[in-house]
């Protein structure tokens, strides 16, 4: 659907009078989309670009690459964000992937055409958000033991090669947004991965549940979160009863 918009939009911009307005349009609505997609075309040509779906939220838009890659970028691009902030995502997932429960992005940043892109496998499914409240509910229980196997599983998980990166108060490490990106695959109606793990870092348990509901409305009243915290409790009870 965000592809087709970008392209109309791209188009019906050749009939607004002026260079500069339209490379201005271009650049601040539709964030340089087809600069960004030609550049990933002529450094994958071996892809199949036909299958082509456009993903866009918060700080990025990103292209789904025949149902293989994803490749993520900022909307906009900004000089004065550190190269460490950058990467940090990609050392938080590849940290944490081995631990997680269910999958989560394994990160490779590509460099091409000037612009940099965060490359990492396809995982196949439904954001949890996008469900409708009756079917949340109805899935509260079993969705809500998985995201709470995941969170215990990365909360304590202690990666030797992430302790620069504890950088502010917490017990453990989170994710941060999971409310809007749970992926749960339809056909089993189970949860396959989470993606988007740009605000994740080190950080208090409350803050990571407080996050699983608090951008959804729905998801907040389908009751999900009383079994996302007892199932954490239960594991974290055998975890120290070992």
């Amino acid at each position: 659907m965000w592809k087709q918009f970008f392209e109309v939009s791209d188009f019906l911009c050749n009939f607004i009078p002026g260079r500069s307005r339209r490379a201005g349009i271009r650049r601040e609505k539709l964030y340089d989309w087809r600069k960004k997609y030609r550049a990933l075309r002529r450094a994958y040509p071996e892809l199949n670009f036909r299958r082509t779906r456009m993903i866009k939220g918060g700080w990025n838009i990103g292209f789904i690459v025949d149902r293989k890659y994803v490749f993520k970028i900022r909307k906009f691009y900004d000089k004065n964000t550190p190269a460490a902030k950058i990467m940090r995502e990609q050392r938080i997932t590849g940290a944490l992937a081995d631990a997680a429960s269910v999958r989560i992005p394994r990160i490779e940043v590509v460099r091409t055409g000037g612009y940099t892109f965060y490359k990492y496998d396809f995982i196949p499914g439904r954001n949890m958000n996008t469900f409708s409240p009756a079917q949340i509910a109805r899935h509260a229980d079993t969705w809500g033991a998985q995201i709470g196997e995941f969170i215990h599983s990365i909360h304590t998980a202690r990666p030797d090669d992430l302790d620069d990166l504890r950088d502010r108060p917490g017990d453990g490490w989170n994710h941060n947004d999971i409310c809007n990106n749970v992926i749960i695959d339809p056909k089993t109606m189970r949860v396959t991965g989470v993606i988007d793990w740009e605000y994740s870092g080190w950080g208090l348990l409350s803050t990571e549940f407080d996050n699983c509901v608090r951008f959804s409305k729905k998801i907040k009243e389908s009751g999900i979160l009383s079994h996302i915290q007892k199932k954490y409790y239960d594991l974290e009870k055998r975890r120290l009863t070992k």
